[in-house]
């Protein structure tokens, strides 16, 4: 796989998050690699709260490394 990663570098708390939600979508292709499979799941946990609020979680916790790595609480 490329360096699609090179960093958790970001200019801004924005951009942090934003990077966290790829990361968790880069977790999910490599733990189900075909696009189809992961393309007829998202039906099942579209409209599921639980499943939806565990994927915020997933987020949240990336973004919390994002940030320590970023030092963001620090403000500018």
């Amino acid at each position: 796989m490329d360096n699609w990663l090179p960093t958790l570098m970001t200019a801004t708390p924005t951009e942090g998050r934003e990077l966290a939600v790829m990361l968790s979508c880069m977790a999910i292709r490599s733990a189900q690699p075909d696009a189809t499979v992961r393309d007829r799941l998202r039906s099942d946990y579209a409209e599921d709260a639980d499943s939806l609020i565990a994927d915020s979680q997933v987020v949240a916790t990336n973004f919390a490394t994002i940030a320590a790595a970023n030092e963001h609480w620090r403000g500018s």
